[in-house]
Order: structure tokens, then sequence, then C-alpha cells
């Protein structure tokens, strides 16, 4: 990274600091000083053919007639050039703040990513701080799309697979990459390094935290992984057992089917937390007992009485059948190149996998579970979000042959594709759980993860942490790890339970005074709008104390059976 700002930026640094220490200030940057500037590919660490500022404009409102004026920043585009001609490039973009507070702010992505994420928030962000919660906190912030632009499909387009460096873009080189530019670029434009490196994201963006403590520990200061697809290959995998599930015929259950599921699970575990407040917190215990093929709801058999499907009153054994093949885990024929040998099932009783509903959040909440239609291939973007994830890696990544059926390919025994997949397996999944060097860094890493997640399973969370402390000791983990389960929250958006916590406040309390977080609360945005829950530390859950406003953190202790 260069140390010698040019003339302009130094100018502009000087300025910049000038303005900082006045409140009222109302003046711009130059964005002229951004325009055109360059990163040399000797300057990145890993290989590329250098880096271009496109385009430099003030940050302002997206619809000034509604809501706050964001605070004064510049937003620099940035495009990454391959070193394949073939490949397309990296698509970048900073946010500078003119009040900055000398730390940066890294973001990931989601899904198959190819579009730049809101890089004003992050996940999980408290509603109560607005829409522009790091620029008004004073981040740098800087992502990109990991390596290619996502086509109508958006983050579920997995045809970036067919380019050999698109893939190990998207599978983390990107990261490395876009941490250098971007590092270059804000210590260029401030005239200093930053003081503090943080890497926030979910589910992709989870798993690509992971990956730079894993892989470049030295890089960054903490991490928040929400919800990580951490083993995402071994995932995709298990994504197609759980698609050719309910491919059957007849197994694929209505909103209406999956509403009463819902509510079926809920009135049987509801109350193993102690308390009746719409929330499974006791999952284990839901787990063990709940089985659709036996419990009864408002005096019926969930199960139609014939086995087959008689509508939107009961399930069929094929339906049956299929939700408890969803639940399991899956084991592979032969262990994978990355070395896993299964992912587990998903806590999907009580779980929201798609209904009607008057929440503006519902669209959403279906599109990433179940969604409309059944799986198919080629799978229409009606189809479980699993299922298209599933039907675009075997297409584009395993076979690059888009015309093949993705159903017809065994994801335990793969056949004359297992030596491909293990290829990817090495490539996607980011399993080394020896966190040592990220741990003498001073890195400081928060997990948190819904346990009603029905699309990347909260059980593979649970093994990652677990593999954590096995491999460096529970006493060291608890030096720089925490990881928390929300019940009722889904993955990244839910109904039941929305989660808000300013996780990036504890992050960055716990790097710069080595105070970790102590009794942290999440609060709930949608469900019952405004009530909490203390974040317990897995194994914990939220167990009513017996009194109380059911409402309120204060009336829960973090309990284990």
């Amino acid at each position: 990274m260069s140390n010698h700002p040019s003339p302009a930026f130094r100018l502009l640094a000087v300025a910049s600091a000038a303005l900082a220490l006045t409140a009222c200030s109302t003046a711009r940057f130059d964005a002229s000083a951004l325009s055109g500037q360059q990163v040399a590919a000797d300057k990145i660490g890993l290989p590329t053919s250098g880096a271009t500022v496109t385009k430099v404009e003030a940050v302002t409102a997206a619809d000034p007639a509604k809501g706050p004026q964001p605070p004064a920043a510049l937003r620099a585009d940035v495009s990454i050039a391959p070193v394949d001609p073939a490949a397309p490039a990296i698509k970048m973009a900073l946010i500078l703040p003119q009040e900055w507070n000398g730390k940066v702010v890294m973001l990931g992505g989601g899904g198959y990513n190819g579009t730049l994420p809101n890089l004003f928030s992050y996940p999980a962000a408290p509603a109560s701080q607005g829409p522009y919660p790091l620029l008004s906190q004073g981040y740098a912030v800087f992502a990109s799309d990991s390596g290619h632009q996502a086509g109508p499909a958006g983050s579920r387009d997995g045809s970036f697979g067919m380019n050999d460096e698109a893939i190990a873009n998207f599978s983390g080189a990107a990261l490395k990459k876009v941490s250098d530019v971007g590092d270059a670029l804000v210590t260029r434009f401030y005239g200093k390094k930053p003081s503090k490196r943080y890497f926030i994201g979910g589910s992709t963006g989870g798993r690509e935290a992971l990956a730079v403590a894993q892989k470049w520990p030295r890089d960054w200061d903490g991490i928040v992984a929400w919800y990580p697809a951490w083993n995402a290959a071994s995932l995709d995998l298990q994504f197609g057992r759980i698609s050719r599930a309910f491919a059957q015929p007849g197994a694929y259950p209505s909103l209406a089917q999956r509403k009463l599921l819902r509510q079926a699970a809920i009135a049987q575990c509801d109350g193993l937390d102690g308390v009746t407040d719409g929330l499974i917190s006791n999952v284990p215990a839901c787990n063990a007992q709940f089985d659709p093929a036996k419990v009864q709801f408002e005096g019926k058999p969930l199960r139609c009485a014939s086995g087959g499907n008689e509508g939107d009153q009961c399930l069929s054994d094929a339906m049956i059948a299929a939700l408890k093949v969803y639940d399991s885990e899956i084991r592979f024929g032969a262990k994978l190149g990355s070395g896993e040998t299964q992912y587990p099932g998903f806590n999907i009783w009580g779980t929201e996998l798609g209904e009607e509903g008057t929440s503006p959040l519902q669209p959403t909440v279906n599109m990433l579970a179940m969604n409309t239609t059944a799986p198919a291939s080629p799978a229409p973007l009606t189809a479980p979000y699993w299922a298209v994830f599933w039907d675009q890696w075997v297409r584009y990544f395993v076979t690059r042959d888009e015309r093949f059926n993705s159903l017809t390919l065994d994801p335990q025994n793969p056949g004359p594709w297992a030596e491909r997949i293990n290829q990817l397996t090495q490539l996607q999944d980011i399993n080394n759980t020896d966190l040592t060097a990220f741990n003498k860094h001073g890195g400081k890493v928060l997990m948190a993860h819904g346990a009603a997640d029905a699309l990347v399973s909260t059980r593979a969370t649970e093994q990652y942490f677990d593999r954590v402390i096995n491999k460096m000791g529970r006493q060291v983990v608890r030096q720089f790890v925490r990881y928390y389960e929300v019940p009722g929250y889904g993955h990244a958006v839910s109904t039941t339970f929305n989660a808000n916590w300013d996780s990036l406040a504890a992050l960055d309390q716990w790097s710069t005074t080595s105070k970790p977080p102590e009794n942290p609360v999440v609060t709930d945005a949608s469900g019952v709008p405004g009530r909490t829950r203390p974040l317990c530390e897995y194994p914990f859950w939220p167990r009513y104390k017996g009194t109380g406003d059911v409402n309120k953190a204060e009336s829960f202790m973090c309990w284990m059976d």
C-alpha cells in the first residue's frame, strides 16, 4: 500500500481534518481529487491487473423529499481489473465521510453476490439509528459485488460459475483484493491508515467474515458474522438433497399447509421456555418432541387421514417425508475435498417456510424460504431459494452445462462429478477452525444466528463454534469469540422476531477497550415491535423467570437444560 499520497490527496486530507473540527461546517469534499485514482497491481495482495476509480460523487438521499439527509460524504466507484480477459471485473465502492472516525468497515454480500450491498447499514442494525448508521458514526465503508455482475436472478444468479477467476473471486479471493484497494484509497484520502478495520456480513457475507479472519488475520481487528454460510459447497449439496425431496410427486406443501405446520409446532413447543409468547426458544426440546406425522393441532391430526393430499387442512405423507429430509443431516458417500462429511438439518419446526401474511416483510421471507412453486430444473425464480441455488450451482459451477438437469445429480453419490465437487468444496468451504493467528493479532469475533433460519442451518454454525472450541480450548476461545442465537429470527428477515442489535458498537467496544459484550439485548422490530430478549450465548436460550412483562428482556434468564 502506498504511504506517499499525491499532493491533491494530501491537501484534501488537511482540509478534511480542519473541517472535522467544525461540527456545523457545510463545506463539501472536492470530488476531483479522487477521480481517476489508481491502485497498481503490485499493491494488491492477490493477482489483478490493477484498480481504477471510475466515478466520484457526493452522497445524497435516494429521495431528497423523504427522510433525513445523509452526513456529508463522497462515494467512489472502483473497478478492479481481472487477470483473465474473459473474467468480469470486480466492482466495488467506497463511502468516505467528511467527519471520519479513523476506522473502516468492509461489508459482505449475500447469496451469489453480484451486486453491491447497502453501503450505509449492516445486518440487524437498530432501526433507531436511521438509514445511515455507518455514515452517521463516521465510518469509511467499502464493499464489492465479489467479482461479477448479476442478471435478473440477482443473488441467485450463478452463471458466473463458467469462469474460473470469477469462481475464485466469489469463493474468497475478491475479499483480499477489495480490502487492499480499499485500504490504499482510504489511506491516501485521509493521509493516514485506519486505526481499526472491521468486517461485517450475513449469510454469504457471514462466510466472508469468517474467511478474512481465517485467511488474512493480520488485516482485521474484528468481524461480525451473522448466519454464516461458512461451508457453502457442503450446504449446496444439502440444498440438492432437499430439492430432490420436495420435487417428488405431491411433496411440495402449499402456503396454507406451511402455515398450518408452523402453527402446530408453536402450539406444541411455545411453552417449553416457560411462557406462551409466540416464540419457540427451547429449540432443542422442540426438535426432539415434535413429529408432524403424530402431532394433533386444534383437535385434529396434522397428517391427512388417507396419507394423500386432502387439502390445506392437513399434510400428506409425501410432504411429511420431505419435511423430515429438511430436518435431517446429509451424510456424504465419501469425505469431500474440504474434509467435510456431512451438513446438518434445519430447525424447521415453527420456522417461517413461506406463507400468506400481511406484513410488508412477508414476500422477502417467502422468497428466502420455500417460495411458491416446487423445485425444478431449470429452476424458476418462484421455486425455493435453496432449489434455485442448487440448480445454478450444478449447471454453472459443477457441470458447466446450462442444459443439465440438476435434479438428476445425487449430492450424496455424485459419480463422475465427484472430483469437480471436491475441487469446489476446497474453494468454498471456509472451515479452518484454528483462529490462533487472528487471536494473537487481537482480533475479536462476534457470531449470531436466528434459531428459525430456513436457508442456512443454525446447527451448522453451532458445529463451527464447537469445532473452534475443540481446536483451541474453551478458555482461549472465550478471550475473543462470542456466539449468540436469536429465537424466532429467520434468515436476514422475519415477521415473527426481526432482530435488531448493534453488533458494530459491541465489536468496536471490545476491540478498543478490551471489554467484551456484557448481557446484550436484542430487540424485535416486526413480530411485536419493541419487545426485547436477552441475547444468549449458545448453548443457552431465553427462559421466562415466571414473573414480569413477557415483552422485556429482564423477565428472562439465559438457560440451558
